[in-house]
């Protein structure tokens, strides 16, 4: 296999011809991806190829089919501003409905023809004499590029809990992000390990027809009530015949999630206030929902301040746990055994079907292949040994020519697509900017750099995140060091503007040697 510091090409690259095989490689095609190449195609740049793994496009909204899926944010907010939908059939809507959004942005923007399916990226190296990206798949094929847009999302590795016995189990495993639609859980004892966010939409959603169900909680969530109420066909064709009503909503629902999230958990210090709140406001709704049952209002309640994990919406979640056939179990899990489950307690749960919602790598999947840069720079330990960091979120100081739509202190835990609004706004005023001065490599300066992540860092001593009671929460938005990088500590807005605003000379601009690149 090529190493690291080698320079096998294909395509236009190979043969001893310097030129890439494409302008941008951009690698994923969630909606990370998809936004991405829309963006590419509306700044004029069509010389571009989208790399995915999976057979089709939509990444998480094609990979997760497990009963109940739906989005988590109102689907107003969690779709392209440019691209409204009028057609949701409610605010929070299943799953299929997202899918059936991203098929429908590849077909309005003409995306098939950019697309490589079936392309599990395994390895990219940087080649400092040409300034171009090699990124090679898994089928040996390498292809090359000036410029690499690393939109692989979050939830992509599946989490498997480190259980003794597990693989031991002889009834149905599955996981919530491998679901297999065959399944038959109707009138089966099942068994769910975990209780965050693909917990809280499955449970209640199978549990009417099994058997008996245990869900085994480790750490409790805050949940809320979810606002899922049906899009009326009338307000979905005033939504197509007036697109502003829609956006009008959307500026509603923008506004609601970054006061309830990024004011609140980011600015916590300030206006601590506003979790408190929020912590009250969870409780009543948990105390309606169990009918005041102590022992169970205790076992649910979070001992953590709000924020400290990702908290989710509930649709008759919390009141799952009155029905006869279901029980919580908090007791630590020691072992599965062929049958089921043992707990510390010595006492075993036999169950026909064992669920693992037990969520995905994050942080320690970033990125999710190796990625060498000059002088066969492996980001994966740069980023392990000195900390995640970044440049505004998407830049690294050292490796040319590469965004991340998803990186360390990407996200502000606002809207996911304003997020990718901004990265590919940030990564297009660069490339266009590397076209304008005929340079073939951008890199950021390493104390602009520094001066963006001094200032992350600076800024998180005033979130919820530095919290005692977040110690020891199994939150994704921290690593080893107790950093929170999965959390960009700045408002949607304020990182919108920075893209749109951050000086282009906080990088330089370099031309490979007369022949190298042309």
């Amino acid at each position: 296999m090529t190493g690291p510091g080698t320079h096998a090409t294909a395509g236009r690259g190979s043969g001893g011809v310097a030129g890439p095989d494409h302008e941008v490689l951009v690698i994923g095609a969630g909606f990370s991806g998809i936004g991405t190449a829309i963006g590419l195609l509306r700044a004029g740049i069509d010389d571009f190829l989208v790399l995915d793994e999976q057979d089709d496009v939509g990444g998480s909204w094609h990979a997760n089919r497990y009963p109940g899926i739906a989005v988590d944010i109102s689907a107003f907010s969690y779709s392209f501003a440019f691209e409204p939908f009028a057609g949701w059939s409610r605010a929070f809507p299943p799953g299929e409905e997202l899918k059936a959004y991203a098929d429908h942005c590849v077909r309005a923007y003409g995306l098939r023809p950019h697309l490589r399916l079936g392309a599990r990226v395994v390895r990219a190296v940087y080649d400092e004499t040409r300034h171009l990206w090699q990124v090679f798949s898994a089928d040996g094929t390498c292809r090359t590029a000036r410029f690499v847009i690393c939109a692989t999302g979050w939830l992509t590795k599946p989490r498997t809990p480190d259980i003794e016995g597990l693989d031991r189990f002889a009834g149905d495993l599955v996981h919530t992000a491998r679901w297999d639609p065959s399944l038959e859980l109707a009138g089966r004892r099942v068994a769910v390990i975990g209780t965050g966010a693909s917990a809280i939409q499955l449970v209640p959603e199978i549990a009417p027809s099994v058997e008996r169900l245990h869900v085994h909680q480790r750490t409790p969530t805050w949940v809320f009530p979810k606002p899922d109420v049906p899009v009326p066909e009338p307000v979905r064709r005033m939504f197509g015949a007036a697109p502003w009503t829609q956006r009008t909503v959307r500026l509603l629902t923008d506004t609601v999630t970054e006061l309830s999230f990024v004011i609140a958990m980011i600015h916590y210090r300030r206006f601590p206030f506003l979790v408190r709140a929020g912590e009250a406001f969870a409780r009543l709704y948990l105390r309606s929902q169990v009918g005041g049952d102590r022992e169970l209002m205790d076992k649910l309640a979070p001992a953590y301040r709000l924020g400290c994990k990702r908290p989710s919406f509930g649709k008759g979640y919390y009141r799952t746990f009155t029905r006869d056939n279901v029980r919580l179990m908090t007791e630590p899990i020691e072992c599965v055994t062929e049958t089921g489950i043992r707990t510390a307690d010595g006492e075993e749960h036999g169950c026909d079907v064992l669920v693992l919602a037990t969520g995905f790598h994050v942080l320690d999947n970033l990125p999710p292949f190796p990625l060498y840069g000059p002088g066969g720079r492996d980001l994966k330990e740069f980023w392990r040994t000195e900390r995640f960091q970044t440049y505004e979120g998407t830049a690294v100081k050292g490796y040319p020519n590469l965004w991340f739509i998803v990186g360390p202190y990407s996200f502000t835990g606002g809207s996911w697509f304003g997020m990718i609004d901004y990265q590919v706004t940030h990564a297009l005023r660069v490339i266009g900017e590397t076209r304008r001065r005929g340079a073939t490599q951008a890199v950021v300066r390493p104390e602009k750099h520094d001066r963006s992540f001094r200032r992350a860092l600076r800024r998180q001593r005033n979130t919820v995140f530095v919290h005692p009671s977040c110690r020891g929460t199994n939150s994704y938005y921290f690593d080893e060091r107790g950093d929170a990088p999965a959390v960009r500590p700045a408002s949607t807005y304020e990182a919108a503007w920075r893209a749109r605003h951050f000086d282009l000379d906080d990088y330089r601009y370099d031309r490979a040697a007369s022949g190298a690149a042309t």
